[in-house]
């Protein structure tokens, strides 16, 4: 953790909803006139997307049928937990980006599914931002979670996980529902061991809760809609946080435990602005008490 150097880390599994968190962010970010550098999380994968499918049917054949995204063997935990302490230490670092899709590649040059050449971060930022699966984790070998000065968690029920997942990948990268499903299922002993346990180091986590039948997600035709919603949001520390202004403020919210405020799922990017831009404010005023 870092007055001079703060870091915002959102961590959240794919299909979790963590891109719409980010939005909130950058919203934040553009009217408090905060200069945050962006660290998208795919961009510590160690393999691109034709290595990845390469080393997973070598995987396969060797009988091991969680090859997975999810992982440290798949990933460059030590360069992120790297990255998260010399930006605390020195607001410096080095990033790359992974090219998702034809647009992002194009201004590249280079095929979708790759990466840009590692550089230097730009200097003079007034905090680091990461989004991606691997925010807050802790091994045996790093400690990525204890650099961050804001953990946030995504995490909705896991039916409504899937369903946002499925819909995501049939759609805008052309998977049938037996591919994703493939997916799902590869992933589950990495989701468990890696995934889950981040949520335990989180500051504030997010989950949403729909008010309609997802007992069969691979089947469902449509995501939930927000106001089909409820958003639990638990405080791991709810020293400073002001309930009553919230639920003042965030009409049909209630508490649900002393640390846990439940508001309507098209109030969440509300509720989101009214919590973090403080966060924002305390943070930029600790950075400017060290210089």
């Amino acid at each position: 953790m870092s007055k001079r150097h703060p870091i915002i880390s959102i961590t959240g599994s794919s299909g979790a909803g963590t891109t719409s968190v980010t939005k909130t962010f950058e919203n934040i970010f553009r009217r408090e006139n905060v200069n945050a550098v962006m660290i998208e999380g795919d961009s510590f994968h160690r393999y691109n997307r034709e290595q990845m499918k390469e080393r997973q049917a070598e995987a396969e054949r060797k009988g091991n049928p969680n090859f997975s995204h999810f992982g440290p063997d798949n990933n460059l935990f030590a360069e992120l937990e790297g990255l998260f302490r010399s930006y605390a230490e020195t607001g410096t670092g080095r990033k790359r980006r992974y090219l998702h899709n034809l647009d992002e590649a194009a201004p590249f040059a280079q095929p979708p599914g790759t990466f840009t050449e590692w550089e230097d971060l730009p200097l003079g930022t007034d905090m680091l931002f990461y989004e991606g699966l691997h925010g807050a984790v802790v091994t045996e070998d790093v400690n990525i979670a204890r650099y961050a000065d804001l953990l946030v968690g995504v995490v909705p029920v896991i039916n409504l996980e899937w369903i946002q997942k499925l819909h995501r990948d049939k759609s805008t990268r052309g998977y049938s529902t037996e591919a994703v499903t493939d997916t799902i299922l590869r992933r589950m002993p990495d989701y468990v061991n890696y995934i889950c346990p981040q949520f335990a180091h989180t500051h504030v986590n997010f989950q949403r809760v729909p008010c309609v039948d997802t007992s069969n997600p691979f089947i469902a035709r449509t995501i939930p809609a927000p106001d089909e919603s409820f958003v639990v949001i638990r405080f791991a520390k709810p020293k400073g946080i002001d309930f009553q202004y919230l639920l003042n403020m965030v009409h049909d919210s209630f508490m649900s435990r002393a640390n846990t405020i439940v508001v309507p799922g098209g109030k969440m990017e509300l509720a989101m602005q009214l919590i973090f831009t403080p966060f924002i404010w305390r943070m930029m005023d600790r950075q400017r008490e060290t210089r």
